[in-house]
């Protein structure tokens, strides 16, 4: 009776572990190919070259697999006995949930790993920094006798020399003598 219950625990084990194969393996093609077929355009969009990105993908795919297949094997031993289906199930579970974290944690690795180079590239692709602005534009004028609404609500007006405010500094065109002539 002894051997018969032992036996009995082993299959239930050799089926967990059966299962458990088949679903990983099983999930880790499916994502491999999808993340494939499907980053395609992202990698074309990252290389700029659709010969480096075909190569690159099909090296990601690569190591995909190693990485993931290698978890899946590492993480298939179980030391504890298994005494009901229901146990089994439990375990099973658990280890396809590790199975699943990590196929997305490496996918989420390689879209941020390749984002950064990507955002690296444009960056020194990027021909000029960009300009700072070189004046401002004219204030509109009112008509007389009009007041912008909410510039000076119930206070004083400005006065001075510059009633309209600051002014960007350098040549104003219009304004002072200028020593060059005007060019066509």
């Amino acid at each position: 009776m002894n051997t018969f219950k032992k036996g009995v625990h082993m299959d239930i084990k050799v089926w967990m572990y059966v299962i458990y194969l088949a679903v990983s393996v099983g999930l880790t093609i499916w994502v491999a190919r999808a993340l494939s077929r499907n980053g395609q355009v992202f990698l074309e969009e990252v290389f700029a070259e659709e010969r480096l990105a075909r190569a690159v993908n099909s090296l990601l795919v690569v190591g995909f697999y190693l990485l993931n297949l290698g978890y899946v094997t590492v993480a298939m031993k179980h030391s504890d006995p298994i005494d009901s289906t229901s146990q089994a199930m439990e375990e099973l579970s658990l280890k396809i949930g590790f199975v699943l974290l990590v196929l997305g944690a490496l996918h989420f690795f390689n879209v941020f790993a390749l984002g950064r180079y990507r955002r690296n590239r444009l960056r020194q692709l990027a021909t000029h920094p960009p300009l700072a602005p070189i004046g401002r534009l004219p204030m509109p004028s009112t008509p007389p006798g009009s007041q912008l609404v909410g510039a000076y609500p119930g206070g004083p007006q400005p006065t001075g020399a510059n009633p309209a405010g600051p002014q960007p500094a350098g040549p104003q065109p219009g304004v002072g003598p200028t020593n060059n002539p005007p060019t066509r």
